[in-house]
């Protein structure tokens, strides 16, 4: 997956290891290589997307796709998911929501928030491949300022 000639890195913000294991599992079955950082807790996460001071600034020129579970031990996921769609620098970046929470009020206020797809686990894998593979043709067309 490439944005603009440029490498794609996937961000995953999973707290439950075997989640975590079935998501890098599904992606890597889609088809998709590109690099995975993983984190457990939401502020290890934000530091790397939005830099310790918050700013944003540090994400300014890095192409990343977002993996966020809703529920983490730190702070929610939507939490997260505002932060980053309210930050000049990121909020152009694609979040998926992949969660275990099917709530419609839930699942409404990720999207009013700009999450790009949302996701019920047990991930389906061909839902999820789907998902991906849509999110890889975003990023081939996808232009950032």
């Amino acid at each position: 997956m490439k944005a603009v000639g440029k490498e794609v890195t996937i961000v995953m913000i999973e707290d439950d290891e075997g989640h975590a294991r079935l998501i890098e599992k599904n992606v890597r079955r889609a088809g998709v290589n590109n690099e995975i950082i993983p984190f457990a807790n939401g502020n290890e996460a934000l530091d790397f997307i939005l830099g310790p001071d918050r700013s944003g600034e540090v994400s300014r020129d890095r192409y990343l796709l977002i993996l966020l579970d809703l529920n983490l031990p730190d702070m929610s996921g939507t939490d997260i998911l505002e932060k980053v769609k309210n930050n000049p620098y990121t909020r152009r970046l694609p979040v998926v929501i992949l969660t275990t929470t099917d709530d419609e009020r839930e699942i409404q206020r990720c999207y009013d928030l700009g999450a790009n797809v949302y996701i019920t686990k047990p991930v389906d894998y061909d839902n999820f491949a789907n998902a991906i593979r849509q999110l890889g043709l975003f990023f081939s067309v996808m232009q950032i300022p």
